[in-house]
């Protein structure tokens, strides 16, 4: 495996835990303020964070700035799966256009830099 793929694998996975955040998020906002639920997902929330951006320091280092930065943008499929598989929403046709937009903007991206 070259050494740039297993940048570009450590950088998918680590936006993978990242979008996680927003499930996390999502969940805490279900519950009392400051009620135990709340803060244990806020905190998870605060972990995942701090370790994104250890992670993130580590990966840029390896990848362009750009490269990396737009592949970001992958955590909108992320949020849709997540949502059809935590909270049961509906995935609608433009969700997925969307979806498709954001994956081909990635891959064009990337190509650019090769």
């Amino acid at each position: 495996m070259s050494s740039k793929l297993k940048y570009y694998i450590a950088l998918h996975v680590e936006l993978l835990l990242f979008s996680l955040g927003g499930v996390c998020t999502k969940l805490a906002g279900q519950h009392k303020f400051l009620s135990f639920w709340f803060i244990f997902f806020y905190g998870l929330v605060i972990l995942n964070l701090g370790v994104y951006a250890i992670v993130w320091q580590q990966i840029i280092k390896k990848l362009p700035l750009n490269t990396a930065y737009s592949n970001k943008a992958i955590t909108i499929v992320w949020g849709i799966l997540w949502g059809l598989v935590f909270f049961r929403e509906q995935i609608k046709w433009n969700m997925l256009l969307g979806a498709a937009i954001v994956i081909l903007g990635v891959i064009v991206v990337v190509r650019a830099d090769e």
